[in-house]
């Protein structure tokens, strides 16, 4: 019997060698490629989203003396500099819509999604004269595309034609002492992952900027909704058929923080078939053990030869799996791969034992075992609740079993 267990032990051994070196390849596979793929999809859609609430500021000539040394002597002359100053953003009124649409490359699936930005600023021109305002529009990513541009004013014309300079879209106004200029922008577009919405143009500090009458409607067309790091949330959200409405108002907020929205991930089918690959052994352990005690309760005769083959069957499971997630969806893979897993397990005890162990004991501990610990992979956070709740439940089924099993007898050696 010893003898029998070391040689299963062996067996199970190389069967574990094989499973790590299985996912150690699909982890290579998806991280390795990840960065190309991810760089072509960019080139596609763009990256990640940073919208900018514009500028108005202006330029006051001014003069000093500044001393030289020429030859010797002191001489004076003047030169003229620029003072630069921003009016405040009175007041902003910004409508976005997100569309979702993932798309795969490889083993990976990036969350893309499409951008409908409309938006409408009001600067006051509290300086007390007459000012030529350079208004100043940041395009959210600098590597995207842009259609259906528009730049305007409410109730006015601008001094030129606006023009694209350092990534923003730059025009000039001449606005009155006490006049509120209206600007008018919008755009279509599209990214990845996420998108922000800053009040200040500064990402790297954590610069507290006043933000006055102030408002944001953002729909979404999905409803697994999640915001980044140091955004806040809504101060309004209502469920739709599709997503949401949301909505963030603020009459006068002194904040450091932004707004943003992080399009939901879908199940990643490389890292997926990684983890339960290298999950594997437990599974199988599982299985051989629940084998072996019922073989020894019914007195069946297994060889170790009959594990080998049990244990290339779920091998199988794994191998099918990881080469058919980049042809069609991870659960259609997993389910296939289940299928041609137990298939070979119960078509071959069938013919070893006999049809009631192939079809009850074994096919049940597999789907166990096998499909179902894989399975609870599928719900992120309780994988090893699921794990830990079947481990108990087999316990206490075999000490159930193999509570009058004389086990002085059973690894007694034989005359």
């Amino acid at each position: 019997m010893l003898k029998r267990l070391l040689a299963i032990g062996f067996i199970f051994g190389c069967t574990s060698i094989a499973w790590m070196i299985l996912g150690s390849t699909l982890f290579a596979r998806t991280y390795v490629s990840d960065s190309s793929l991810k760089a072509s999809v960019e080139k596609i859609w763009g990256t990640p989203q940073s919208q900018v609430a514009p500028t108005a500021s202006y330029a006051i000539e001014r003069v000093r003396e500044e001393e030289s040394l020429v030859n010797g002597a002191k001489v004076s002359k003047q030169v003229k500099y620029f003072d630069h100053y921003t009016l405040p953003l009175a007041a902003s009124e910004v409508k976005v819509k997100l569309g979702l649409d993932h798309r795969q490359r490889g083993l990976m699936w990036y969350a893309t999604y499409a951008v409908d930005f409309a938006a409408t600023y009001q600067f006051l021109n509290d300086s007390g004269r007459d000012r030529n305002l350079e208004i100043a529009f940041p395009f959210p990513s600098q590597t995207a595309l842009y259609d259906d541009i528009h730049f305007d004013l409410r109730n006015g014309s601008w001094m030129g034609t606006p023009q694209v300079q350092n990534g923003s879209l730059v025009g000039n106004v001449l606005a009155r002492a006490g006049q509120t200029v209206t600007v008018v922008a919008s755009y279509r577009s599209q990214g990845l992952d996420q998108w922000l919405y800053r009040f200040t143009d500064n990402a790297n500090s954590q610069k507290v900027s006043e933000v006055r009458n102030f408002r944001l409607d953002m729909e979404t067309d999905f409803k697994e909704i999640d915001f980044p790091l140091e955004t806040v949330s809504p101060t309004h959200k209502e469920k739709t058929a599709n997503g949401w409405q949301l909505t963030w108002e603020y009459a006068n907020l002194i904040s450091g923080v932004n707004i943003g929205m992080s399009m939901p991930q879908k199940l990643q089918p490389g890292p997926l078939a990684g983890e339960i690959s290298f999950f594997a052994p437990v599974s199988l352990f599982f299985f051989i053990l629940v084998m072996l005690v019922i073989a020894l309760v019914r007195r069946i005769d297994l060889h170790p030869m009959h594990f080998f083959f049990l244990s290339a069957a779920f091998f199988a499971f794994h191998l099918l799996l990881a080469y058919l997630v980049d042809h069609i969806s991870v659960h259609a893979a997993f389910f296939i791969a289940a299928a041609v897993s137990v298939a070979l397990v119960v078509s071959y005890l069938r013919l070893v034992v006999g049809q009631r162990f192939a079809f009850v004991e074994a096919a049940i501990a597999q789907l166990i075992y096998l499909v179902a610990f894989s399975y609870a992979f599928f719900f992120k956070g309780f994988t090893g609740l699921a794990v830990t709740i079947g481990a108990i439940l087999t316990l206490f089924v075999l000490m159930q079993m193999t509570a009058r099993i004389r086990w002085q007898d059973v690894f007694a050696k034989k005359a």
